[in-house]
């Protein structure tokens, strides 16, 4: 049964739900590799299978979202992900929350880029790390697949995109708005057609 959130009211409510989505996200943001897809596995496992704060679909949408917006794509859902939970508030908590240890560790690796960059024993941690980080974007992926390719409609489409995205240049955005595009027009196509079977 999904228990959706509800926008805290009182500002004490308001801080305690900035303070979980900031810890959240900043703890994510430190040890998880692999980039945006790797901390959707992770929203997914905590907001929508085990607080079941969002549904599947929901999540979906606003990864879509994110992905059709100028600027990193995991920042984009954490700003929409923080508004829908808490407002503006909550929004800038988990925004700062998912940018700040990316901001730390740069100026750390910035320091000791030498010494790190010819360490042999970093190198092969990371080798492992790269290795780890595929199955955990391949889970994202197959949970995001439930609520996003739902019928054979949803399914051509995302072939079509994978074949562009494979064997094009041409930039995701541009693909992400053709299949809003290409959806947009079959279902009204499809939709009038019905109401013209359900008049005969």
């Amino acid at each position: 049964m999904q228990h959706k959130a509800t926008r805290p009211s009182r500002p004490v409510e308001v801080l305690h739900r900035a303070w979980l989505l900031f810890f959240f996200f900043f703890r994510i943001g430190f040890f998880t590799f692999g980039g945006g897809w790797s901390i959707i596995a992770q929203m997914t496992r905590e907001f929508v299978e085990k607080r079941k704060w969002l549904t599947n679909e929901e999540l979906m949408d606003m990864v879509s979202v994110a992905q059709s917006l100028p600027g990193i794509m995991i920042i984009n859902c954490s700003v929409q992900f923080g508004y829908a939970l808490g407002g503006v508030f909550c929004a800038f908590a988990a925004a700062l929350g998912i940018a700040l240890p990316s901001f730390i560790v740069l100026v750390v690796v910035t320091f000791c880029y030498n010494e790190l960059s010819q360490n042999i024993y970093v190198a092969r941690a990371l080798v492992g790390v790269r290795a780890a980080v595929v199955p955990i974007i391949v889970s994202a992926t197959l949970r995001l697949r439930k609520a996003a390719l739902v019928d054979k409609l949803s399914w051509a489409l995302a072939i079509f995109a994978l074949c562009i995205c494979l064997f094009t240049n041409l930039s995701r955005i541009v693909v992400i708005i053709i299949g809003g595009i290409a959806g947009l027009l079959i279902l009204n196509i499809m939709a009038k057609k019905k109401d013209k079977e359900e008049e005969a």
